[in-house]
């Protein structure tokens, strides 16, 4: 047999498809990252200013209009209000402008993400330095000093999502992507609810009593861990469901390559590229990042819509992987009606216990 033979005999078209799709999955991994990475840069934070009525409307003018716009600026009725507003994420930051004084307040929130709390402190510094003021910048959400960069939260649901991702891909790797009926899609649902338990439950006794990285409810970071988990876990298995061995790179993309770098974690949102920032809230990585530096630093304000979308997250995949089990065991695996065709169980030839063990 020639070389070519060789080549068409190793190499068949389905397995030259896949290479293609990990090589484009390389391609947009580093597209994501690096786009969305790159060049951080604060774009319309929302951030509070305290003033004199006189000197307010001046000041958020002066703010709003600085080069890049990195202000989203809004008047607030006192330091109170803005304190309030910062620990229930309105916004993130403030200035308290001291009419009796020229020394100002910023207040910032480092437990959100240190790298937008240091930008608004320079920021401001700088605005307050042309009008020959000062600054005294105060961190009322302060990041744990085992919390480098605010970075602990974003690792942590980094790991439950490759937890997650990677038990729903072995469950169907084992035993074919596909579940050969509704039975065994739902002992697949219920392995992956008790990893998810375990794996939020895990994740927050090694971020906190093992490490003490993160402050916060234990029970709280386990139950997110636990939804997170959850969340992709279900959607790979349903994309698995819905397309077979490709849907473990369609769950890379969504999670890894789109989720990831979008998320909130190294940069805080409002320093990432528009289309990053838009699409961040809206997936596991960002929901659940969000989340874990709220119970972390925030008195656990806040969560209700990121815990509606992993929820959202978890429920579709669940109804998809069941409902697609259902019709795969009615067509069979190959088209046939399910139970009568070549291969099924109980006709000659057909593997013990069925085409598929799990």
């Amino acid at each position: 047999m020639n070389f070519a033979g060789e080549v068409k005999q190793a190499v068949t078209p389905r397995a030259a498809l896949l290479v293609l799709g990990v090589l484009v999955l390389q391609l947009l991994f580093i597209l994501s990252y690096v786009g969305a990475l790159h060049r951080p840069v604060p774009t319309d934070v929302p951030f509070g200013v305290v003033a004199p009525p006189q000197a307010s409307q001046q000041l958020i003018t002066a703010l709003d209009g600085l080069p890049g716009g990195p202000l989203d600026p809004r008047a607030v009725d006192d330091a109170a209000e803005a304190r309030r507003q910062i620990m229930h994420r309105e916004i993130d930051g403030a200035l308290v402008v001291n009419p009796s004084g020229t020394t100002d307040t910023v207040l910032v929130a480092s437990g959100g993400g240190s790298a937008l709390s240091n930008s608004l402190g320079k920021i401001t510094t700088e605005v307050l330095a042309q009008q020959q003021r000062t600054a005294r910048v105060v961190d009322v959400a302060p990041a744990s000093s085992d919390d480098f960069d605010g970075l602990s939260s974003f690792y942590l649901v980094v790991g439950w999502c490759v937890g997650g991702y990677l038990c729903a891909s072995i469950l169907a790797i084992s035993a074919g992507s596909r579940p050969a009926n509704t039975r065994r899609a739902l002992i697949r649902t219920l392995v992956m609810a008790l990893y998810a338990v375990l794996g939020g439950i895990g994740g927050a006794l090694i971020i906190g009593p093992v490490l003490g990285a993160l402050p916060g409810s234990f029970w709280g970071l386990a139950g997110l861990g636990a939804l997170v988990v959850l969340a992709t876990g279900m959607i790979t298995l349903a994309l698995q469901a819905l397309t077979g061995v490709v849907g473990i790179g369609l769950a890379v993309l969504v999670i890894v390559i789109a989720g990831n770098p979008s998320a909130g974690g190294a940069f805080p949102l409002p320093m990432l590229p528009d289309f990053w920032r838009a699409i961040g809230p809206a997936l596991p990585p960002g929901a659940g990042t969000w989340v874990a530096r709220s119970i972390a630093y925030f008195r656990g304000n806040a969560v209700t819509g990121p815990l509606l979308v992993l929820s959202a997250w978890a429920v579709v995949g669940t109804a998809l992987t069941l409902l697609l089990s259902l019709r795969h065991h009615r067509t069979g695996p190959a088209g046939d009606t399910a139970g009568t065709g070549p291969g099924a169980p109980g006709t000659p030839g057909a593997p013990p216990g069925g085409a598929h063990t799990l």
